[in-house]
């Protein structure tokens, strides 16, 4: 297909004349190949100032070059080629002009020209030129392509790494689940305990306001905070009475443990770090460091928060359950002290209905699989 130049000046011999040496290229012209850039196959389109080529261009009709002429009435070329960088920024434009005068040939560059011709010119001056500009063009089009094809290899190799992660992620996910099956199964007391925890944890983090994937995190320390349970023995995890001094010491390990077990996994740091320090009290009184404030990581005191109301709300061998209501005021009760005030402040104005809520949903979930099994 012909490329097509639009030719600008205010002399209509000096149009014709320069349309006519882009037209007489002879069969010589083409012996070094590149007779798709030569002046027969040239389409040309001619304007006598400015605003006649403004109107030719913002018609719609398609150039690959513009060759204007610098000095002319209505709009001259200079500002006819700042208006066409404007809105046509990849459109070569080449200034044709007698003013020799090296500081407005710079001006002209400096605004955007491809290049500079000063009349008179001989015809294989204006062809070197035109088809320099077209080959810089064609050059340009190319790159724009080969970026734009780089851009979408790379966007879809993006999405494929994160689908991949993601995978990887579910994968994950439904390793731990399988973990906290387990440590259920193990003590049947607190069995859907871990997946309690981590259902009121969310529901706090969300109505805390806290990022999607923050939230993910806290969520799966939510549900492995007493994975190192699985590493405390029967007869200290299963007595149905009080522990002694020398149990209660073994069982307060379990932070510990759980934290050596998942801080293996890198994909897990953040949330090993939750389980290390959920029985750290906002005052400094808890254990295993005795951190205090907001050295707990913020899913720690979550958790700390909704493992109290599950605990307090479950029937255990040595006590009954007691009401979410009853919880709800042991909770508040221990605000700044054990808990973070701010967070308890977020669960007292949560709906007083909606842990029982949850409780019923995730029971009638864990039987319903169970009947799958």
């Amino acid at each position: 297909m012909p490329e097509r130049i639009l030719v600008v000046d205010d002399e209509e011999d000096i149009r014709k004349m320069i349309i006519s040496m882009l037209a007489s290229a002879s069969s010589c012209d083409r012996q070094d190949g590149r007779e798709a850039l030569l002046a027969g196959n040239y389409d040309c389109r001619e304007a006598g100032d400015g605003l006649e080529a403004l109107k030719v261009l913002n018609s719609g009709e398609e150039f690959d070059l513009v060759l204007v002429d610098l000095v002319m009435p209505n709009l001259d070329g200079m500002a006819l080629l700042e208006r066409t960088k404007d809105k046509y920024p990849d459109l070569p434009v080449v200034i044709v002009t007698e003013v020799n005068d090296v500081s407005v040939a710079l001006h002209a560059l400096r605004n955007g020209a491809y290049d500079y011709l000063l009349k008179p010119f001989e015809r294989e001056q204006l062809l070197a030129t035109v088809r320099q500009a077209l080959e810089n063009r064609c050059l340009k089009r190319e790159n724009d392509a080969y970026r734009t094809n780089l851009e979408a290899l790379v966007a879809a190799r993006t999405q494929q790494w994160k689908n991949a992660l993601s995978d990887l992620e579910k994968a994950f996910d439904m390793t731990l689940e399988a973990f906290g099956d387990g440590l259920d199964l193990r003590d049947a007391e607190t069995a859907t305990h871990s997946k309690r925890v981590t259902a009121y944890t969310i529901v706090i983090a969300k109505k805390m306001g806290l990022p999607k994937d923050e939230i993910a995190v806290i969520a799966r320390g939510a549900f492995l905070h007493d994975i190192g349970k699985m590493a405390i023995p029967d007869e200290i995890l299963r007595k149905p009475g009080k522990l002694t001094n020398d149990e209660m010491a073994i069982m307060e390990q379990h932070c510990y443990l759980g934290y050596k077990i998942v801080s293996r996994i890198p994909f897990l740091a953040g949330a090993a770090e939750i389980i290390y320090a959920h029985h750290e009290r906002y005052d400094g009184t808890g254990y295993p460091r005795g951190l205090k404030g907001d050295e707990i990581p913020l899913g720690a005191r979550i958790v700390a928060v909704v493992e109290t109301l599950d605990s307090i709300t479950l029937d255990l061998p040595y006590r009954p359950a007691q009401s979410f209501e009853a919880a709800r005021k042991e909770i508040e009760r221990w605000s700044g002290r054990q808990f973070d005030p701010q967070i308890v402040k977020v669960f007292l104005e949560m709906p007083a209905g909606i842990w029982e809520d949850f409780r019923r949903e995730i029971t009638a979930q864990s039987q319903s699989s169970l009947r799958k099994v």
